[in-house]
């Protein structure tokens, strides 16, 4: 069972939120506790599985990165937890939500490049995570354009010889006198 985060965990997630660069001394002079106070409490919360300090960009200025929303209905009787599982190994897949209103699934995608990885998510991958006739249907809604929408690079993003995706090719060095 999740249990509910007390007072000072509340604080120090709050702070980690808008700056998670802090060291702990900084965290325990802002939230006037000591130190090992803090530094207790940030590792109780990342082994509880409740806090996890991840370096996020920032979408809407990686013109290299697609993000894409993928609503999924699914006839998976009684066994959605295993399907949201199998989901979210996939690569690209940064969340899997079990949602109301028209699907039963959300998963966030991210690609690099262009849209071919998109592409083999919906048309090959996605496929093969379930039975015949567990996906029923699915819709891909490719963002356009967002605010505030910072994601953290799935498994196959960026990655040399994952499924999918490869690193993007070095920068170039400015030519001279431009």
């Amino acid at each position: 069972m999740r249990e509910l985060l007390d007072a000072t965990d509340r604080r120090l997630t709050r702070l980690l939120s808008d700056d998670a660069q802090d060291g702990v001394n900084q965290l325990a002079e802002k939230m006037q506790l000591s130190p090992p106070t803090v530094r207790t409490r940030l590792k109780a919360l990342i082994e509880k599985n409740a806090l996890k300090i991840v370096g996020l960009l920032n979408l809407s200025e990686r013109p290299e990165l697609i993000g894409a929303i993928v609503g999924i209905s699914a006839n998976a009787q009684g066994h959605l937890d295993e399907l949201t599982q199998k989901l979210a190994e996939l690569p690209f897949v940064t969340s899997v939500s079990v949602v109301t209103g028209r699907f039963d699934l959300i998963v966030e995608v991210l690609v690099a490049g262009d849209v071919q990885d998109l592409y083999r998510f919906t048309s090959e991958l996605l496929p093969r995570v379930a039975g015949p006739g567990i996906i029923s249907r699915s819709e891909t809604f490719v963002v356009m354009k967002s605010r505030n929408k910072w994601v953290n690079l799935p498994r196959g993003c960026w990655e040399q010889g994952a499924d999918g995706g490869a690193e993007p090719p070095p920068p170039q060095p400015a030519a001279a006198g431009k």
